[in-house]
């Protein structure tokens, strides 16, 4: 019986959580330092501080940083881009926006991926609904896998003018690098969607990332028995093969909070909360949700790195302010993070020769952290150091250790209060009634201070608060994503194609998972707007067959939702 074992693990930028349940066995928790130099011996270290051999896993539920690391430090693989021709310079021109508005010192965007020397053009021309205004020259398709592969790139990317409409010309492309190019990543399977730069950009990026999505990968299934399953997290909270994590590795950022508000969703319904606003707080960062009626919030549009995304995932606010992030004394007085000191050497309190002082540190100052216990099984708090690391910031404001400490906790409760803000009153919801579901190594500590700042009436501390994410690894379900761009409006509203397209859609995300005896459960959304709004909201359809009226009654329903009121003007749809 002992082979029986589910096990939950993420591994965040500083610990990482573990939770092993048994049919026949009390649960098993444990946290330790993350091995970011060597994430599978990490692994190893956590089964073995739950007193588990590989051999002994039946299931491994697997949430990681590694891919959103690789983002934010610009660890990425060189890619080729294959473009159609007119368009290989989208990745560098972007939109008309800047980072900073009334910053000029700031740079207007980041960096394209890909360097104008490994773009590469491709004639032919598609029109908006797939059908060919100008077929592939003969040899155009050859010749540009030659070029790409030329460049020495690891990984290429192909993004054709409206693929999403007519992959054509992209699998033509793709035919001739089958079996010569390591990693493709091509944009009608990554991002089948209108909107050139974002899908341009999407599917870079998740070229950029395969080669190490692949390794770590084939490493961590090598470090299992082949008999032990391996689930990987996916940023909209559910559970993906190896392989298809592999195939589309972007899902896998942002996976270990996914994890969390997964979790956080599980108790929403069996507690029968309406609202709940999640609240993680870890070693490096804070990561906040909503939670509505049981239902995560997840959108379509998101951003890493200041890249945006054309990706489902959970709609998480991250800001670096966690239990590890330095504190600062500037000329606006104290700020938080984002800055880190990491898991080596960690706050001072860790006794690893940190010295600068952190959010950890107020803790261990005020003795709210119990010097006596080992964090993660192996770290002795020090809360002299931690008090020595905050007298420089003290005498600076001419208060004392304690008056310091307390400052810093303060600030850090308004910082994460701001992000609340950010996800309910900018989406139209009054979170004061909600509950706060505090998880994570700090969450339950700050849970409290945090409610009182927002104006929350009830906390809600989880029994496995501080391995929560892990256990949303091992609860979830398995799922898959997919999207496509359909173009409908309410003039002359074709239901058939309408139902077609779900149909088609529903059978493709169906194909991407295991079979089982009770077969798929389908959640489908509509990126619909008014006509002459810019962007879509993403709309909840009601079940069965959909015609004009009840889109138009959904979107009315989701724009009052989200905006306080509704329009009697034209729709259309976008996407599905």
């Amino acid at each position: 019986m002992s082979g029986r074992w589910r096990v939950g693990m993420d591994m965040g930028g500083t610990f990482t959580d573990v939770i092993a349940l048994h049919p026949e066995e009390a649960p098993r928790t444990a946290k330790t330092p993350t091995r970011a130099d060597d994430p599978v011996a990490g692994i190893m270290a956590a089964l073995a501080a739950v007193g588990l051999a590989p051999e002994e896993v039946e299931e491994l539920a697997h949430g990681t940083t590694r891919i959103t690391n690789a983002l934010v430090e610009g660890r990425l693989a060189p890619v080729a881009l294959i473009a159609t021709a007119g368009f290989e310079d989208i990745v560098e021109i972007g939109r008309q926006s800047r980072r900073d508005l009334y910053r000029l010192a700031v740079p207007p965007k980041p960096p394209a991926p890909v360097p104008r020397e490994r773009r590469i053009a491709l004639p032919g021309r598609l029109a908006h609904d797939g059908t060919e205004l100008a077929p592939l020259p003969e040899g155009a398709a050859e010749a540009a896998a030659e070029a790409a592969l030329a460049t020495g790139a690891e990984a290429i990317a192909v993004c054709l003018l409206h693929a999403y409409a007519n992959p054509a010309h992209e699998q033509a492309v793709a035919a001739r690098l089958a079996g010569r190019a390591r990693h493709l990543a091509l944009s009608h399977r990554i991002n089948p969607e209108a909107r050139e730069y974002e899908r341009t950009l999407t599917t870079v990026l998740s070229a950029a990332v395969m080669p190490l999505a692949a390794d770590y990968l084939a490493e961590l299934r090598a470090g299992l028995p082949p008999a032990a399953r391996l689930s990987v997290m996916h940023s909209a909270g559910g559970l993906a093969r190896p392989e298809e994590a592999a195939a589309r590795p972007l899902a896998m950022a942002l996976s270990g909070p996914a994890a969390g508000v997964a979790a956080a969703a599980a108790v929403a319904r069996s507690l029968g909360e309406p609202a709940l606003l999640t609240f993680d707080m870890g070693g490096t960062t804070t990561d906040v949700a909503l939670v509505l009626e049981g239902r995560p919030e997840v959108t379509a549009d998101a951003r890493l790195a200041d890249h945006p995304l054309r990706q489902p995932m959970v709609a998480i606010e991250s800001i670096g302010a966690g239990g590890g992030s330095l504190v600062r004394l500037g000329p606006a007085g104290l700020s938080i993070g984002p800055q880190s000191a990491g898991a080596d050497p960690g706050p001072a309190c860790y006794g690893r020769g940190g010295r600068e002082p952190t959010v950890c540190d107020a803790h261990a100052a005020l003795g709210y952290l119990n010097p006596r216990r080992r964090l993660g099984g192996s770290i002795a708090l020090d809360p002299e150091a931690a008090r020595a690391a905050l007298a420089p910031l003290a005498a600076r404001l001419g208060l004392g250790v304690v008056e310091t400490a307390l400052g810093v906790l303060r600030v850090a409760d308004a910082t994460m209060a701001r992000a609340l803000n950010r996800i309910t009153v900018e989406r139209g919801v009054d979170g004061r009634g909600a509950a706060l579901l505090a998880y994570g190594g700090m969450g339950p500590m700050h849970a409290a201070g945090l409610a009182r700042a927002y104006g929350l009436a009830r906390v809600i501390v989880p029994a496995a608060s501080s391995a929560f994410s892990a256990l949303g690894c091992v609860a979830a379900e398995t799922s898959a994503l997919r999207q496509r761009t359909l173009r409908l409006d309410a003039a002359g509203f074709d239901a058939e194609a309408f139902a077609a397209a779900r149909a088609a859609l529903a059978a493709e995300a169906a194909a991407a998972l295991p079979a089982g005896p009770a077969g798929p459960r389908i959640e489908e959304v509509a990126l619909m707007r008014y006509r002459g709004q810019s962007q879509p909201l993403e709309t909840p359809l009601p079940p069965g067959r959909c015609d004009g009226a009840a889109l138009a009654a959904a979107l009315r329903a989701r724009h009052l939702a989200v905006f306080g009121f509704a329009l009697g003007e034209a729709w259309e749809v976008l996407g599905l």
